[in-house]
């Protein structure tokens, strides 16, 4: 087999809505270790959210580029699995993505050069018997396991240029005022925005920030920094706006979930109550 320079390192993530009780993670981890013994398998997650794509598509986001060039990046949240929702593979400059085409990569290739999409077609890659139900064992990991051992992406099936995309809502600057969104909740309950640091600098050094009739005032350096019981608004590891609460859960304490508004001003000098209007 001519083998294909990027797909040598070996390395397989995983990314799937499985969780840890059932069999599903298992069998997809031994599908791969019968396709190639020596895969080194890392789980970035088995706990997305059942079929929460756009969650499974912000944890890979977040996680994919810290690996080294030529990783495999395996995602499977796949509510559409048994459809017509095509299987796929995209090969950047950097890794090869391998799941579902629903849009779970939308978001970690928005950084990558893309070089080309493949539809998986060609089933002499996949397992014999191949179930309507579990394309994650019976696709999607012999597939990944064959990149790690040089196979070149166009042997899987034709080229597509159509993959889907998750849209994304560009936080609104209007008038010194942000608007944005609750886009994940962590398991420690803390409120990760869709807002950058970046989108609030011009703002000045005192903000206050408003979400589900609440009202938080400035940021803080850090979860240490927050008051106990007090929602505050720090700069997260992603480069996100994120809400939390020292010790508990903020999702909990304020009601919200994601999709909730977050509204970003410059603090009002009289520290009174939350202004009216904006967007």
């Amino acid at each position: 087999m001519e083998k294909d320079r990027l797909y040598m390192n070996e390395i397989i993530t995983i990314t799937t809505d499985f969780g840890l009780k059932d069999h599903y993670s298992g069998a997809l981890k031994g599908a791969i270790l019968s396709v190639n013994p020596q895969a080194r398998i890392v789980d970035i997650t088995q706990l997305i959210a059942p079929g929460a794509i756009s969650e499974g598509a912000f944890v890979l986001a977040h996680s994919c580029r810290y690996f080294p060039r030529g990783t495999v990046h395996l995602a499977v949240v796949d509510p559409g699995v048994g459809s017509s929702r095509r299987p796929i593979l995209i090969e950047t400059e950097d890794y090869s993505f391998v799941g579902p085409d629903n849009g779970i990569f939308s978001r970690a290739i928005e950084s990558e050069k893309i070089l080309r999409v493949i539809h998986l077609t060609d089933g002499s890659y996949f397992r014999k018997d191949v179930s309507a139900t579990f394309h994650g064992r019976d696709i999607f990991g012999p597939v990944a396991a064959h990149l790690t051992l040089g196979a070149k992406p166009s042997m899987f099936g034709p080229e597509i240029t159509d993959p889907v995309i998750i849209g994304r809502k560009t936080p609104l600057l209007k008038d010194g005022v942000v608007a944005g969104t609750v886009i994940y909740v962590d398991r420690y309950g803390n409120l990760v925005t869709d807002i950058r640091a970046e989108s609030i600098a011009d703002l000045g050094p005192q903000v206050e920030t408003s979400i589900n009739g609440h009202l938080i005032r400035g940021v803080k350096r850090s979860y240490s920094y927050c008051e106990p019981r007090t929602p505050s608004l720090i700069i997260g590891s992603t480069g996100l706006l994120e809400i939390a609460i020292d010790s508990e859960d903020a999702s909990q304490a304020l009601g919200v979930e994601t999709g909730e508004r977050v509204v970003v001003r410059q603090a009002s000098l009289d520290g009174g109550p939350e202004r009216q209007g904006g967007l």
